[in-house]
């Protein structure tokens, strides 16, 4: 039998712009007894991501928009505390969905249990986790990366561009390049990442520091920014290049009608270019190994991380809107 309550954060209403926390409440409710085949996870740690945002809007996405009053379903990670599923015991740490302190599930969907690889648990939710395997997949699969290639990464101070960048270095970048908005996160990229260069966006020199580091050519682009970022790179992309579109933070918000378009398309007749665009449960079947190699890498001191931890659930939707304004340096997260 299971007792208690469970809170969990739901939709006010579909968002139009920039999202705020009134967009969002913390709703309370018993928890509910288990079904056969059903366990309950208490969660410690949830996950602050842009791609959530294309959910909350009512136009389509690469996965159904979230209805007015119905609780989100960003990343968790806890620990099961009581289960009616063979598959799942009291005590297993495991990754699953639920803006919540508590989820009830059975085990289909996105539901990992966790193997003992020797690091921070938030981290399932982190470089273990979508923003990491999205960095990995969108280099080994859809890049097919080679070695001695020039790397362009946008949005690098986040945790997909980080560690990106960080594992084109590792399998052989001859040059990794990333723009960050700001000085304190293109100072970080160059001295703890290991970046060759970061570029600010929002430093006045911009565009003369993009021609600049451009001059070389770039034979993968990984943007995580938009429309706007990938047009000004296309006229310097090399003969075959490949462009990944990971994410579009700087277009969430942006009705459709007013997303930027691209002008230099005929480049990709001219470069024989190629862009794809990544979502990374395609790629589920090698998260195991993947994820297993990359925490040697961070235990090893290879590949570095940045953490915002946010404390408390209700905290949750002030930490989410941070992505969009700028503020946020690292992955964000909450501590349930």
């Amino acid at each position: 039998m299971t007792t208690g309550q469970m809170e969990r954060i739901v939709l006010v209403r579909h968002i139009d712009g920039a999202p705020t926390p009134a967009d969002f409440r913390v709703e309370s409710l018993p928890i509910p007894e288990l079904a056969e085949g059903q366990f309950l996870a208490k969660n410690h740690f949830v996950s602050c991501d842009p791609g959530t945002r294309s959910r909350l809007s009512p136009g389509a996405s690469y996965a159904p928009p979230l209805q007015p009053g119905a609780p989100v379903d960003g990343f968790a990670v806890g620990e099961v505390i009581a289960s009616r599923n063979e598959r799942f015991t009291v005590g297993d740490h495991v990754a699953l969905t639920g803006w919540a302190t508590h989820v009830v599930s059975n085990g289909r969907g996105y539901c990992v249990k966790l193997p003992d690889l020797g690091v921070p648990e938030s981290l399932w939710i982190g470089l273990l986790g979508v923003p990491g395997m999205t960095a990995w997949f969108g280099l080994k699969r859809v890049a097919q990366m080679q070695t001695g290639e020039r790397v362009l990464v946008t949005s690098a101070a986040g945790p997909v561009g980080a560690t990106a960048g960080q594992l084109a270095k590792i399998w052989g970048a001859s040059e990794v390049v990333g723009i960050a908005g700001g000085a304190e996160k293109c100072a970080w990229l160059m001295d703890v990442a290991g970046f060759d260069r970061a570029i600010d966006y929002k430093a006045p020199g911009f565009e003369a520091a993009f021609a600049d580091a451009s001059a070389g050519g770039w034979d993968i682009m990984f943007d995580n920014v938009g429309n706007a970022m990938i047009d000004r790179a296309l006229p310097h992309m090399k003969m075959r290049g490949r462009i990944v579109v990971s994410g579009q933070v700087a277009d969430y918000n942006t009705p459709p009608d007013k997303v930027p378009g691209l002008k230099n398309t005929r480049e990709f007749i001219a470069r024989r270019l190629r862009m794809e665009g990544l979502v990374v449960f395609d790629d589920l079947a090698g998260f195991t190994a993947a994820q297993a190699e990359l925490a040697g890498m961070i235990k090893d001191g290879r590949v570095k991380y940045r953490e915002e931890v946010f404390e408390g659930l209700a905290n949750l939707p002030e930490a989410f809107c941070g992505l969009f304004t700028g503020a946020s340096f690292g992955r964000r997260v909450v501590r349930v």
